[in-house]
C-alpha cells in the first residue's frame, strides 16, 4: 500500500516513533507496559498508581452517575468544577481567576497542552522551548503543529538546566516556552533563579508561557511556585493540571487550563473540535476533590515521599546510582554501573534479569541528545508499599 499522507507522520517522527526504514513503533510505555504483562514483572514504568484514590471523591464520581450526569456537560466544563479550580488556585497560590472566563476543563492535561499549542502555533517558524528530557506529548504536538522543538538540556544528576543554554534557546521565534515542573520525567523542581529566568526572557521575546504543573501537590521539600504567580508573568501564562496525579484517577481524564481569558479563548476554539467535553460525571467528583482539607494534600504528598525514599533505598542495593526526586512519581537511576550501555536494551533485558520493568530516559530525548541520557533509567514509586518492597528484593539481584 502507498505511503498515507498528513500530519500523523511528521507527529509520529516528532515523539520518535519511525524507524530508520520507516516503520511506526508503539510508544515506549506501551512497548514496556506489554513486556509486564508478558514475563509478569513489577511494572515501574508506567506512570498510574495501584491505588484507589480518596472515597469522598469516588463516592462523588457513584453519585453523580446515580443522579443523572451523564449526558455532554458545558463546553467549558460545569460551573462547579470551574468554581472549584478558580477556588483551588486562590486558596493554595493566591491566584484570582474568573471561573466563568479563565478556567477550562479539558480531557487531561495532555488534551490542555495539544489544544494550547495548536492553538498558539502557526508558521514552520514558530518554536517551542522546552526541557529535555521532556515528556513525549510535547514533541509529538508541536511537530503536529508545524512547528520546531528547541531543546534546554537538563543534566544528571540534578536536572537543572543551565541559564546560559535556556537564554541561547529562547529567542524572536519562540512563541511557547513549555515549563513541566515538577518535572517528567526526572522528578526535578527548577530552583528559582530557573522559573525568574524563565519569565524574564518569556517576557523580553514576547513568548507565552506554558506550564504543565500536574505533580503540583507531589513535591516533597519546599511548597510548589506555579510561574503564574511570578511578577510579570500572569498576563502571558497558561497553567495547565488535572486531577489524575493528585486524586489517583488517571483514567478519568479530567484536566484543566487557566489564566487571560484572550489566551484561553483561543484555547478553547480550538479544544470545542478535539474532544467536544468529556467525563460528565467525574466533574463534580474532582471538584470534590479539590476542596478536601489540607491534611489530604500534605497526606500525599507524605505517603510517595516514604514511597520515593523506599524505591531509592531498592535502587541503591541494587548497584544504581540514584537521582533523589524533589516531586512527581519519579526517581531517575544510573545503570552504568551494573554494565549498561543503553537504556532501553538494558530495560528491555531488565524484566528477566530481575523481574521489574523500567522506562530508559533516551525514550524523552531528541535523538541527536540520547546519547547524553544512555545508562539512565526512570522508575515509577506510584505503587503499593508491598509492590516497591518486592521490586527492591527483585533488583537486589542485579546487585
Amino acid at each position: 500500500m502507498r505511503q498515507i499522507p498528513g500530519a500523523w507522520h511528521r507527529t509520529a517522527a516528532g515523539a520518535g516513533l519511525v524507524g530508520a526504514d520507516g516503520s511506526i513503533h508503539p510508544t515506549i510505555f506501551a512497548e514496556m507496559s506489554a513486556l509486564a504483562a508478558h514475563t509478569g514483572a513489577i511494572n515501574l514504568g508506567q506512570g498510574f498508581p495501584d491505588e484507589d484514590g480518596p472515597a469522598e471523591v469516588l463516592e462523588a464520581a457513584r453519585s453523580a452517575i446515580a443522579n443523572g450526569a451523564n449526558q455532554y456537560p458545558p463546553g467549558r466544563g460545569i460551573p462547579d468544577l470551574l468554581s472549584a479550580i478558580a477556588e483551588h488556585q486562590e486558596r493554595f497560590y493566591g491566584l484570582h481567576l474568573d471561573p466563568a472566563r479563565e478556567v477550562l476543563v479539558t480531557a487531561g492535561a495532555t488534551e490542555a497542552l495539544a489544544a494550547a499549542l495548536l492553538a498558539l502555533l502557526d508558521d514552520p517558524d514558530d518554536e517551542v522551548v522546552v526541557f529535555e528530557p521532556y515528556y513525549d506529548s510535547y514533541a509529538a504536538v508541536a511537530a503536529l503543529a508545524g512547528a520546531r522543538l528547541v531543546t534546554v538540556p537538563l543534566r544528571w544528576p540534578d536536572f537543572q538546566p543551565d541559564l546560559d543554554d535556556l537564554r541561547a534557546a529562547v529567542s524572536d521565534r519562540t512563541r511557547v516556552i513549555l515549563v513541566n515542573d515538577p518535572h517528567n520525567p526526572t522528578g526535578a523542581v527548577f530552583h528559582s533563579d530557573v522559573r525568574d529566568e524563565i519569565v524574564r526572557l518569556a517576557a523580553r521575546h514576547d513568548a507565552v508561557i506554558v506550564t504543565d504543573e500536574v505533580y503540583e501537590h507531589l513535591v516533597f521539600d519546599e511548597p510548589h511556585v506555579p510561574l503564574a504567580t511570578l511578577p510579570g508573568a500572569g498576563e502571558r501564562t497558561l497553567t495547565i493540571s488535572s486531577g489524575g496525579k493528585t486524586f489517583s484517577t488517571t483514567g478519568w481524564k479530567i484536566g484543566w487550563i487557566s489564566g487571560p481569558a484572550p489566551l484561553i479563548d483561543a484555547v478553547l476554539a480550538v479544544k470545542q473540535f478535539l474532544t467536544y467535553v468529556n467525563g460528565s460525571p467525574f466533574q463534580p467528583a474532582i471538584a470534590t476533590g479539590l476542596r478536601l482539607g489540607d491534611d489530604f494534600f500534605r497526606g500525599i504528598a507524605d505517603t510517595l515521599r516514604a514511597k520515593r525514599d523506599l524505591l531509592g533505598e531498592g535502587l541503591r542495593t541494587a548497584g544504581f546510582e540514584v537521582s533523589t526526586p524533589a516531586g512527581s512519581y519519579f526517581t531517575v537511576a544510573d545503570a552504568r554501573a551494573l554494565g549498561a550501555t543503553d537504556a532501553a536494551a538494558f530495560c528491555r533485558a531488565l524484566p528477566q534479569r530481575a523481574g521489574v520493568v523500567a522506562i530508559p530516559l533516551t525514550a524523552f530525548a531528541t535523538p541527536e541528545h540520547r546519547a547524553e541520557y544512555a545508562t539512565l533509567v526512570r522508575f515509577a514509586a506510584c505503587k503499593r508499599v508491598d509492590v516497591l518492597a518486592e521490586a527492591a528484593s527483585r533488583l537486589a539481584r542485579l546487585a
